[in-house]
């Protein structure tokens, strides 16, 4: 059986133990929803998760548990997952995409929910605000999709040459609208013309890249998204593949081939994400939990694909590099 098959069946027969006897036993269930995809793309995140979960006095397997819901990159499952977690009473459900987020609040007023979101969870109506977020929801948000624009000005300092761009977006998601518009008004601002398509499934991907070589575009700008974190490494195989000078949210993607990334230490959102979890756990109403703000950005730069491409780093840009990756 490989490796990821048997991740995802302990995820979904984890069901079969008996939650009321862990609950004689003493022992809380901390319900995890997420809309990607068990395996190696988010094991860092799950072991910041955990370390979190330490700080606060809950250590996985000794005085708590956590059932796995992986929606496999389908978000039309989360709801009926999150309904899952909901009939088993779950102590706590921790949804760390915004779409489990989504669909966690949907299914339940009183199971308490720590949420990760890559934008304004208030626009969401995920909370009622940042300090009070009233309700059984609280958790930590990123600035992901409000430093998208610096994403795409980063690589035009990249390549300066290139006027046409691209912006590789999934349509489900529900920041897609606000953040495309925002991208839009930064290409004009630099003097780019900048092309949308849209990727829902990890199938789409190959023909997304056979589109940009269609419009002959000199740079593409990748959006935050649960399935293009769980594609990382593959999204940036394509992009050294076919040559196309590319920009992302997470480290992986730069150590992976990628020309570049810029974005929030995803492992420091899941383990504040760990922490508050640890704090509900402890008796701690998520109504008191003001939402906190992840803004450690980093920026990684993967000389090896830049010389590949052809394209020479500016230094004040090299100088302003978290990790210049050799």
């Amino acid at each position: 059986m490989r490796r990821r098959d048997f991740i995802a069946l302990l995820g979904g027969t984890a069901a079969a133990w008996p939650l009321a006897a862990r609950a004689q036993q003493g022992m809380p269930v901390i319900g995890f929803l997420h809309s990607g995809s068990a395996g190696g793309a988010f094991e860092g995140q799950l072991v910041a998760f955990r370390e979190g979960l330490k700080e606060g006095g809950y250590i996985v397997g000794q005085n708590v548990t956590i059932e796995y819901r992986w929606a496999e990159d389908r978000s039309e499952r989360l709801p009926s997952l999150a309904a899952d977690l909901v009939h088993r009473q779950v102590t706590v459900i921790a949804a760390p995409t915004t779409p489990a987020a989504l669909a966690a609040k949907a299914a339940t007023t009183t199971i308490p929910i720590v949420f990760t979101s890559i934008g304004d969870p208030v626009q969401l109506h995920l909370v009622n605000s940042l300090s009070r977020p009233g309700g059984n929801v609280t958790g930590v948000t990123q600035t992901n999709v409000e430093i998208t624009p610096k994403r795409l000005q980063l690589l035009h300092e990249l390549i300066p040459t290139a006027s046409v761009m691209a912006l590789l977006v999934n349509p489900t998601n529900p920041f897609v609208e606000s953040e495309t518009k925002e991208l839009q008004a930064a290409a004009r601002s630099l003097g780019l013309e900048l092309h949308v398509l849209n990727a829902s499934t990890e199938r789409d991907f190959d023909g997304v890249f056979a589109k940009l070589a269609q419009l002959n575009v000199g740079g593409l700008v990748i959006t935050g998204d649960a399935l293009f974190n769980t594609w990382t490494e593959q999204l940036a195989v394509l992009a050294l593949r076919h040559a196309v000078p590319t920009i992302y949210q997470s480290r992986k993607f730069a150590v992976t081939g990628g020309l570049a990334s810029y974005g929030t230490d995803f492992t420091e959102t899941y383990r504040l994400a760990g922490n508050y979890t640890g704090r509900v756990l402890k008796g701690d109403k998520p109504a008191d939990l003001p939402v906190q703000q992840a803004t450690k950005v980093e920026l990684y730069i993967n000389l090896k694909t830049a010389k590949a491409l052809g394209i020479s780093i500016p230094l004040p840009l090299s100088g302003r590099a978290n990790e210049l990756i050799e």
